[in-house]
């Protein structure tokens, strides 16, 4: 597979670029740049990202990072290999591969100073619970939801911990062609969550 040179310090890698499989879903381009501002990275950082799926999230997380790291964790085998094509697709050398379910296989990583959560598998309070007696002073948190029940599930974890969640609802729509005619394509609803610890 090619190596890209993608050139721009910039969140928002073009969906385009990466390596897709069927049923692994992608955290679209302009989710990425949002959840990039809101987990608020910098050189230096460990960082976990949680159910990666396709890396797209651990792709631009490790450009930021580096020379810190970021652990991809993924229990799927299609998807954690998809994760390592994109990270080796884009020459990144400061990614960690764990395969396996968090919250378990979290109990020998170092402590992160940034943990994203993509995929909880309907374990999001127990990985949120490890990941806060884990997580470095100044620590942050940011799930993406797609589903009721993990903005559900996310947000009554935080008010029992006393935490005050930011909370956003991203509606994206993109131009498309339609025949003669444009039409706006909408992609599905995410709501973004973020802890600060």
């Amino acid at each position: 597979m090619t190596e890209i040179k993608w050139p721009f310090l910039t969140p928002g890698i073009p969906d385009a670029l990466f390596r897709r499989e069927e049923g692994v879903p992608l955290t679209k381009e302009e989710i990425r740049v949002l959840t990039m501002a809101k987990v608020r990275l910098k050189p230096g950082q460990t960082v976990y990202d949680i159910g990666s799926g396709t890396g797209s999230l651990t792709v631009e997380a490790a450009r930021l990072v580096n020379p810190g790291r970021v652990y991809a964790i993924e229990k799927e085998p299609v998807a954690a290999a998809l994760t390592w094509a994109n990270a080796n697709r884009f020459g990144l050398s400061n990614v960690e591969f764990v395969a396996g379910a968090a919250p378990e296989v979290l109990a020998g990583l170092p402590e992160p100073d940034r943990v994203l959560v993509g995929g909880s598998s309907g374990k999001l309070a127990a990985i949120l619970e490890e990941c806060l007696h884990r997580l470095r002073p100044e620590g942050r948190i940011v799930i993406n939801a797609v589903t009721w029940e993990t903005l559900r599930d996310g947000m009554d974890y935080a008010r029992e911990r006393g935490l005050d969640p930011e909370v956003i609802n991203v509606n994206v729509a993109r131009l498309a062609a339609a025949g003669k005619s444009q039409l706006w394509k909408s992609m599905n609803s995410i709501y973004i969550i973020t802890l600060q610890v």
